[in-house]
């Protein structure tokens, strides 16, 4: 069935992109029986709510009321909320800014994109509420635990050029890791595996087979029993600088999956003071645009544990 095209894309509110579902065929008298149906996990009394607050639009940007009749063949906007939603403590910085790219100084703790639990307290909306740019795109991604660089694509012509960049493995990324020391393994090393999900849906495991990950790493520091790693990843695999860390016998201080899990990802009570001790430097790479050498830095720093 083709869809019809988008007539009006109502405008972001609080730095959130309306969410957009067409309305196929089918028994529902009120639109409001279609979204409680296909859209579960909102309450039909939380979509009652929020159609009767002008929240829930048509395609011409006109608020649909709770009693809205059901027309298949046409599209709905509506923003993505949270009634309840955990306040992250911690700012992001703007590194950088033109009219194609910015470049972000993430948080531990901070998603990136909304997800789970969280939308306005994740780096993209913030920074889209900050800068009022609705075609903001995050064009790679880091885990919510790991602080550092994150890059945007400004203008959605350019996306793709720059995603491509990460895709064929064509930005030369650093990470930095405060890690257990181990003299016995020489170093600077390099380590490859084959990294594949573990039956825990939010870890990742080493099987044998062709390896489909490449880590280089070396030693920038040493106190006491713990070392500050340098991490050169060659590849873009899921934790990837997590499972290689620990298949090395160098764990990261703080990771709350590996080598053990301590809790899941929708654990509530979060540790501010423990955060994981990864992260991203800097990142290089020849701009597919500007046609501009670009060369980016974080200006965190690690926070070194204190010795029992």
């Amino acid at each position: 069935m083709s869809r019809p095209p988008h007539r009006h894309r109502p405008p972001m509110r609080d730095g959130v992109s309306a969410s957009c579902v067409a309305l196929p065929h089918g028994p529902w008298p009120r639109l409001l029986d279609f979204l409680a149906e296909r859209l579960p996990a909102v309450s039909a009394a939380q979509w009652a709510q929020r159609m009767a607050a002008g929240r829930v639009l048509d395609d011409t940007g006109h608020p649909l009321g709770p009693d809205a009749a059901y027309a298949h063949g046409t599209r709905v906007y509506y923003y993505r909320e949270l009634v309840a939603e955990p306040a992250i403590p911690f700012e992001e910085t703007i590194l950088h800014q033109d009219a194609h790219l910015l470049v972000a100084d993430k948080p531990h703790f901070l998603p990136v994109t909304p997800t789970g639990r969280y939308v306005q307290q994740t780096l993209l909306v913030r920074l889209k509420r900050r800068t009022g740019i609705e075609t903001l795109t995050p064009i790679h991604r880091i885990d919510r635990e790991t602080a550092g660089l994150v890059v945007f694509s400004v203008r959605p012509q350019d996306r793709d050029a720059y995603q491509r960049l990460f895709r064929e493995q064509q930005v030369d990324k650093v990470y930095e890791a405060i890690a257990p020391l181990r003299p016995e393994l020489p170093l600077p090393a390099v380590h490859r595996s084959r990294i594949v999900e573990d039956a825990q849906f939010f870890r990742q495991r080493e099987v044998a087979g062709e390896p489909n990950s490449e880590t280089a790493l070396e030693l920038v520091e040493a106190r006491g029993a713990l070392g500050l790693y340098r991490l050169h990843p060659r590849s873009g695999r899921t934790h990837q600088l997590r499972v290689h860390m620990h298949a090395l016998g160098r764990p990261i201080v703080g990771d709350l999956f590996y080598p053990e899990v301590v809790h899941g990802p929708g654990h509530a009570q979060e540790d501010w003071s423990q955060p994981l001790c990864l992260l991203a430097r800097a990142l290089s790479f020849s701009d597919p645009v500007s046609g501009q050498v670009r060369r980016f830095e974080s200006q965190r720093q690690l926070d070194w544990p204190a010795r029992p």
